[in-house]
């Protein structure tokens, strides 16, 4: 089979419709165009959800809510492990269908199918450990009882730079605790959502638990959901500018909310760090899927005497990667997602280029079809720089120094947001200071990947409230109940 015909035929076998209530049907709204980054061509429609479209969804969540709730939480987990095994059996189709519309080498993308398996996997064994509690008045006089259940019909947002992973992330945990849910895609990347939600319905899953509305125009149709008083959770994964707005929204029914918003990760080497182990944890943490995480390393602080070995050797990595087309052998840079996308990326360059900061590798856009930026390392980058504000999201890793413990973390928490941080040192005493001193809500210590479904997700300030993954994810679609028995 041909390269295109295999490409044909991943996307092929994806659902084009809305999926709701157990059905696939048309949008009322017409057609959604799906492209690929790498060409800037339309690879195939999918359905344009109209409000009346979504509305249905969430009929069809309210209605299978009770059902659902008191279905055996064993049962509920089964349902997840058999999907979790369906995603890891097709793995490189489903890789195919998510570098098309991404753009992420297929390495990396099958590498996503398989972490997003683990969340179901993970939320699988935790559908039987939901517990409450039982103990003795503390005047003796009576008991108490605690319950967990489940918050009720779940409207789940997510992004296209992750676009199975972060579905899975969400629909695990509610599908464990008894939650219904409407799920909404990124217009970007609606196929790997299309193809989980029908390994989902191939599963077992009862008609009415996940609802999928595939649209153009996210804002206008999801904001009545979230204004409905049936909703009882949102989830949403995105940027912290939308996520503001979808929380102004949510106040008006005191709806409980979740949101994972942008980053501003800084990454710290100190004078004693293992350099070949923090240009190794630099690669991953900056470069994986081409900077466009939340989690990407945004801002390089390194200890003056090593600032300019350091950049100077992580230009030669970064500088040696394969950039194209995701689908072809040994490419390990893709595109960006859109022409808005590399536009800003070019942007933050420039201004920190202009303000004096020297390109020691790539500096700019690559010419051709797609939506490819030279993969980047700016050196002697000024405190007045955009992109030590700003979220990168692309392959530009912006070095400079400094000269003091103090100074680091200064540097580090002066930024709204507070995701992640990355500290490489040998040093154990200053390894637990920096830990703490840091405003973030994790911290990647000589490494440069955290992310596990085994454990939580999150941030603080600007980057957002709650956890996903970990023993904390299934919390976050559940309620607290007490029980005061008398005598």
């Amino acid at each position: 089979m041909s390269t295109a015909t295999a490409e044909s035929a991943a996307v092929e076998q994806v659902p084009k419709q809305l999926f709701i209530g157990g059905e696939w049907r048309d949008g009322s709204a017409g057609a959604l165009a799906v492209e690929d980054p790498a060409t800037g061509e339309t690879i195939c429609e999918v359905a344009d959800a109209s409000v009346a479209d979504a509305r249905a969804a969430l009929d069809a969540a309210v209605a299978a809510q009770a059902e659902w709730a008191a279905h055996p939480p064993r049962e509920r987990g089964e349902i997840l492990r058999r999907a979790y095994e369906e995603l890891v059996a097709r793995a490189d189709e489903l890789a195919l269908v998510m570098t098309l519309e991404m753009g992420k080498p297929l390495a990396d993308a099958r590498a996503e199918v398989i972490y997003a398996a683990e969340f179901f996997r993970w939320f699988s064994e935790e559908a039987v450990r939901i517990a409450g509690r039982y103990s003795v008045a503390p005047n003796g006089q009576g008991r108490f009882l605690t319950m967990q259940q489940p918050v009720g019909p779940c409207l789940l947002i997510t992004p296209w730079n992750f676009p199975l992973a972060m579905g899975t992330r969400k629909l695990g945990p509610a599908i464990a605790a008894g939650c219904t849910a409407v799920v909404k895609p990124a217009k970007q990347t609606p196929l790997s959502m299309l193809a989980l939600a029908r390994v989902l319905e191939h599963c077992g899953l009862p008609a009415g638990v996940v609802n999928l509305v595939t649209s153009s125009k996210s804002g206008e149709i999801m904001e009545p959901l979230i204004r409905d008083p049936r909703l009882r959770k949102l989830s949403f994964t995105g940027s912290t500018e939308v996520g503001r707005r979808l929380i102004e929204q949510s106040a008006e029914q005191i709806l409980r909310v979740s949101m994972e918003l942008g980053g501003n990760a800084p990454f710290l080497i100190f004078e004693d760090a293992d350099l070949d182990e923090a240009l190794a944890g630099a690669m991953v943490a900056k470069m994986r899927n081409m900077g466009e995480a939340c989690t990407s390393a945004n801002r390089f602080y390194v200890a003056e005497p090593l600032a300019e070995t350091f950049a100077t050797r992580l230009a030669e990595r970064i500088g040696a990667l394969k950039v194209g087309r995701g689908t072809e052998d040994g490419v390990q840079v893709g595109p960006l997602i859109d022409q808005a996308g590399r536009d800003k990326v070019d942007e933050l360059v420039r201004d920190a280029v202009g303000k004096g900061a020297t390109a020691v590798v790539g500096g700019a856009a690559i010419d051709g079809p797609g939506y490819f930026y030279a993969p980047t390392v700016l050196g002697d980058v000024p405190a007045g720089a955009r992109l030590l504000d700003e979220e990168i999201f692309g392959p530009v890793a912006p070095v400079t120094s400094f000269g003091s413990e103090e100074a680091a973390i200064a540097a580090a928490n002066d930024t709204p947001y507070g995701l992640i941080a990355y500290v490489f040192t040998r040093d154990v005493k200053r390894a637990l200071r920096v830990c703490e001193g840091l405003e973030t809500g994790m911290v990647g210590l000589n490494q440069g990947l955290v992310s596990n479904p085994a454990a939580p997700f999150g941030g603080v300030k600007a980057s957002g409230f709650g956890r996903e993954g970990g023993s904390e994810g299934i919390g976050e679609f559940l309620e607290t109940k007490f029980v005061s028995i008398g005598g």
